[in-house]
C-alpha cells in the first residue's frame, strides 16, 4: 500500500535549503576544528550540504540532482562557509555548534527525503529508507573527508539514524492520515531534532549485540 503525497514544492524547497545551510555550517565548523584552509573549508561545507540530497535524487531517479540544477543549492553552502570563515572566533565552543547544526540538518533532510519519496509513490518502508539516507548521507561524507569514522557507525556515538527514522515515521504517518503539510513537517523536524539532541545530552546509544547464552 502506498500513500502518494502531493509534493508542496515551496515547503520542500524550504526544508531542503534550510537543511543545506545547517549541514554546510556543520561541515565548515568541523573544517575549522581540523584546521583546514579556506579551500578545505568550502569543500567540506559543500559536500556536507548537498551530499544527502544528491544521494536521495540518485536513488529516486531524479537526474541530474536538484543540487546541480538549482544554483541556490551551491550558493547557500558558500554563504555558510563565508560566515564561518569570518565569524568562527566568536564561537566559544565549536564542537557543540557542529553537533547542533548537524542535528538540524539531519532532521530537515530526513523529512524532505521521506516526503519526496512518498510523492513519487514509494511505499512507507522504501520512503523511510530514502529519508534516512538523505538525513545521514551528508554527515557520512563530511566525516570521511575529515578523516573521522562516520558518527552514524561510531561505537561511542549517541543515537543518529534513529532520530532520522523517527522524523520519517511522523511524515509517513501523517501522509497516510492525509494531514501532511507545513505543521506536520514542522512536528517531524522537531521530533527528529529533539531526539538527537536529547541523545547527545543523555548519552543514549543504540544497543550492541550480546550473546544470548554467555559462556
Amino acid at each position: 500500500m502506498t500513500a502518494q503525497v502531493p509534493l508542496d514544492h515551496e515547503l520542500q524547497s524550504v526544508l531542503d535549503l534550510t537543511g543545506t545551510f545547517a549541514f554546510a555550517l556543520s561541515g565548515a565548523l568541523l573544517a575549522v576544528r581540523k584546521q583546514f584552509d579556506v579551500v578545505g573549508l568550502v569543500i567540506l561545507a559543500e559536500i556536507t550540504a548537498i551530499g544527502g540530497g544528491v544521494m536521495r535524487d540518485v536513488l529516486l531517479g531524479t537526474t541530474p540532482p536538484v543540487a546541480f540544477r538549482t544554483p541556490a543549492y551551491l550558493l547557500v553552502p558558500l554563504l555558510a562557509a563565508a560566515a564561518t570563515f569570518v565569524a568562527y572566533p566568536q564561537l566559544e565552543r565549536l564542537a557543540p555548534a557542529v553537533i547542533l547544526f548537524d542535528a538540524a540538518g539531519l532532521a530537515l533532510f530526513c523529512i524532505a527525503g521521506t516526503a519526496k519519496a512518498l510523492s513519487l509513490g514509494l511505499g512507507p518502508l522504501p520512503s523511510l529508507g530514502v529519508g534516512i539516507t538523505t538525513g545521514i548521507g551528508g554527515g557520512i561524507l563530511r566525516d570521511l573527508l575529515a578523516g573521522d569514522v562516520p558518527v552514524v557507525v561510531r561505537q561511542d556515538s549517541e543515537l543518529y539514524a534513529v532520530p532520522a527514522c523517527l522524523g520519517g515515521v511522523v511524515v509517513v504517518s501523517t501522509a497516510y492520515a492525509h494531514v501532511y503539510g507545513t505543521e506536520a513537517a514542522a512536528a517531524a523536524v522537531a521530533a527528529a531534532f529533539s531526539l538527537r539532541m536529547l541523545a547527545v545530552w543523555r548519552h543514549w546509544r543504540a544497543p550492541r549485540p550480546r550473546a544470548l547464552w554467555p559462556r
